[in-house]
């Protein structure tokens, strides 16, 4: 699915965000909160208003799989199967909203990357965020 040259590109991206995790991630969330209020019924407990300590954390979590995900993207269903059981049997993700998130996740790198998001950069984290969702929606049921 990923050539090397792509998977290389992937993971130095990812590094790219990991210090300015909470930033890109509470970024993303606040988009799909907006762009899809639904989305919102999952954090129902957190305070999830711009720039909350709830929202800067769980992205700055969010961007830390990504990452780790990207640098184990070869053993991406062993390395994201915590996840994956925690977001379907304890959290009820249903996996449309990861298609939704991959969406903000593109517009907000695209946002911070400016010209360094080209083209083959896009297509390589669409493909990348594909397979995580996929990976991660595998166990809903």
């Amino acid at each position: 699915m990923l050539s090397n040259t792509e998977k290389e590109l992937i993971v130095q991206i990812w590094d790219k965000m990991i210090p300015v995790a909470e930033e890109i991630g509470s970024e993303a969330l606040l988009r799909m909160f907006t762009t899809f209020p639904k989305t919102k019924t999952y954090f129902s407990h957190l305070d999830i208003s711009a720039s909350s300590e709830h929202l800067r954390c769980h992205g700055k979590k969010i961007v830390q799989a990504l990452a780790d995900g990207a640098r184990n993207i070869s053993t991406l269903a062993t390395t994201l199967a915590p996840l994956s059981r925690f977001h379907a049997y304890q959290l009820r993700i249903h996996p449309t909203n990861f298609k939704l998130f991959n969406h903000c996740i593109i517009v907000t790198l695209a946002c911070h990357m400016g010209d360094n998001f080209t083209p083959v950069a896009h297509a390589a984290i669409d493909k990348f965020l594909s397979a995580f969702s996929a990976v991660l929606a595998e166990k809903f049921r």
